[in-house]
């Protein structure tokens, strides 16, 4: 994959920053955090610390920047990043009107130009999870945390990927592209609702990249859509996800020294 996929994805997210105000208002108004496509509880998820106080937190592909604003309830100090200036602009004004001292940032998840063992948390939920190349924006995080720091990230799961057909119609009961070795997919020139060029890995490469880089894994999930749904998330089918895990997330934990 040669394609300069940080201007694509930006610019890609700058043109589509308009059509996640709502959802970002919404989330930013949301009693308690709620994740992923269909919005799974935090209490059967748990990817925040209840208390959070006294810690300082990076957000890395904060888009409308609602997770950022739900860490600065639990007491964080908290630094947001991501490349569109377009979803900034409406994480800026959500964040002033609900009075978060948030500290956002344009920029690369991957290369971010923030001091070493700057920060106790780290979190994405899509953004650098999925729009960043893994070994880049995961040695970055790495960097970023304080030995004993955390990262948690929630991104598509590989079965997603696989079972999605290659001209970007929804997933369905086949396998489209090959398990081994990959690496993402590249969807601006599909047929059906072309996007940018995503990332992800086959379970056992998370794990190797994880252990090269020096990350522990605490916990792993996969996320099914609820029961009660029965619309379509993205390319997903709600009835495809509940037969298949849709996203996964990972915790994992940076050596304590």
């Amino acid at each position: 994959m040669q394609k300069d996929y940080v201007s694509i994805n930006r610019d890609l997210w700058d043109a589509d920053a308009p059509h996640w105000i709502a959802a970002g208002e919404r989330l930013w108004h949301a009693k308690t955090p709620q994740w992923g496509n269909w919005g799974e509880a935090e209490s059967k998820l748990g990817l925040l610390a209840e208390d959070l106080a006294d810690k300082d937190a990076i957000e890395l592909g904060c888009g409308t920047g609602y997770i950022s604003g739900w860490m600065t309830r639990r007491g964080a100090r908290v630094t947001a990043i991501d490349v569109s200036a377009e979803q900034l602009k409406t994480a800026r004004r959500l964040a002033n009107e609900q009075g978060a001292d948030i500290r956002f940032i344009q920029g690369d998840a991957e290369k971010t130009g923030l001091p070493d063992a700057s920060f106790d948390f780290a979190i994405s939920e899509y953004g650098a999870a999925i729009w960043c190349v893994p070994s880049l924006w995961l040695r970055e995080a790495w960097r970023l945390l304080r030995p004993g720091g955390a990262l948690v990230f929630l991104g598509n799961h590989p079965l997603s990927l696989i079972c999605a057909p290659q001209n970007g119609a929804p997933c369905d009961y086949q396998l489209h592209r090959p398990y081994k070795d990959m690496w993402g997919a590249d969807w601006t020139t599909v047929e059906i609702e072309p996007s940018g060029i995503c990332f992800n890995l086959t379970l056992a490469d998370w794990m190797a990249l994880f252990a090269d880089i020096g990350f522990t894994v605490e916990r792993y999930q996969e996320v099914y859509a609820p029961e009660h749904a029965n619309d379509q998330r993205g390319e997903v089918p709600a009835a495809w996800a509940k037969k298949y895990p849709v996203e996964q997330v990972w915790h994992l934990r940076k050596a304590a020294g």
